[in-house]
């Protein structure tokens, strides 16, 4: 795609040169099978339009929305689940569930405690053997996660165990050694969540919030592609929640995929790109925070506020309708939380 801009953008010394190198590119680029249905479905476009400049850059317009298109469908799908069936004696936990997740994205993986959150990620990382239905991770199926594999995954959960009666910093140095990682790396890493000068502390001693920190620090040592993040800021203070949160969208910003379960409302509105709402065992809405919160927001009302600190909750249309505004001193949109749509679809709650 760059050659093609490359040409695109040389088009005012020679529109003649420009016509022959953009079919030129075009044969290149459907060999590839990569932009063709978008550029020829549309027959807007003719090459004669090619011999004014008003023309020219109207295409060129055309052809940058279809190249930032065509990068979104080459994303790499980092899973893919379909059909996942999972049953421990009558109890149903996963009754076949469809998603995908692409690189770089953070996903979010929310319903109540018992709806299968953790059987997901328990399937997804091999540690347990799902009844039915497919799953692949990094291009690979979940029975066939080799350890080259696994060494591009990383893990915090309940179930992550450290070394109790060893100190922080000798805990993340005996896995610094597994894969080795220098501890420089390490150090930064420590930095980062504000754990650096408590490195010394034996790992038993260290606070809850300073302990998922420590594993939040050993799941990223060995640079993973995919992070499994299940109930990351638990029982947090808001401060190490913040911290937390801060080092998973720069580890996003870095290409990082991470597949996140969470209670938290805000925090899955805050960091997730997209997100499932899981309901025993059934996934019952798949999307954007936005694109979820906006689908069910059919009762569209605003809060007012007024000067003497009472609210009023009216319909936007009696704000369209000249209604006096002088006394108010903020506006509220009222459109449903997440909380608010899963209740809706299930008539349960996420924090339990």
């Amino acid at each position: 795609c760059s050659f093609v801009f490359c040409y695109l953008f040389s088009f005012k010394c020679s529109s003649k040169r420009f016509r022959c190198k953009l079919v030129s590119k075009m044969y290149l680029i459907n060999r590839y099978g990569i932009v063709t249905y978008f550029i020829w479905s549309t027959g807007s476009y003719r090459l004669e339009f090619l011999e004014n400049e008003a023309g020219a850059q109207r295409l060129i317009s055309f052809l940058s929305i279809v190249f930032m298109k065509a990068r979104i469908m080459m994303k790499k799908t980092i899973i893919e689940v379909q059909g996942l069936k999972k049953k421990f004696k009558e109890q149903e936990a996963l009754a076949g569930i469809d998603f995908s997740i692409q690189e770089g994205e953070i996903f979010g993986f929310l319903g109540p405690s018992g709806s299968g959150k953790t059987t997901t990620i328990n399937i997804l990382t091999g540690q347990l053997e799902a009844d039915a239905g497919t799953a692949h991770v990094l291009s690979k199926t979940v029975e066939d996660l080799k350890v080259e594999v696994l060494e591009q995954i990383g893990i915090v959960s309940d179930a992550s165990g450290f070394y109790e009666k060893m100190s922080l910093y000798n805990n993340l140095k005996a896995y610094a050694m597994i894969f080795g990682v220098d501890m420089k790396k390490v150090d930064e890493l420590l930095q980062k969540v504000g754990l650096y000068d408590s490195r010394n502390k034996v790992a038993e001693k260290l606070s809850t919030g300073m302990k998922q920190r420590m594993l939040l620090v050993r799941a990223l040592i060995n640079q993973p592609k995919l992070l499994f993040l299940d109930e990351p800021t638990s029982g947090l203070d808001p401060s190490t929640s913040r911290t937390i949160h801060d080092l998973l969208l720069e580890l996003k910003a870095q290409g990082t995929t991470i597949f996140l379960t969470t209670h938290d409302m805000q925090e899955a509105t805050l960091l997730c790109d997209r997100l499932a709402l899981l309901h025993k065992g059934k996934l019952v809405e798949v999307g954007s925070p936005h694109e979820i919160i906006q689908k069910y927001n059919t009762d569209k009302k605003v809060r007012l506020e007024y000067v003497d600190l009472t609210t009023k909750t009216v319909a936007f249309e009696e704000l369209q309708g000249g209604m006096d505004l002088s006394n108010v001193i903020s506006i509220h949109s009222c459109e449903p939380t997440l909380e608010d749509v899963f209740i809706t679809l299930t008539g349960g709650t996420l924090n339990v």
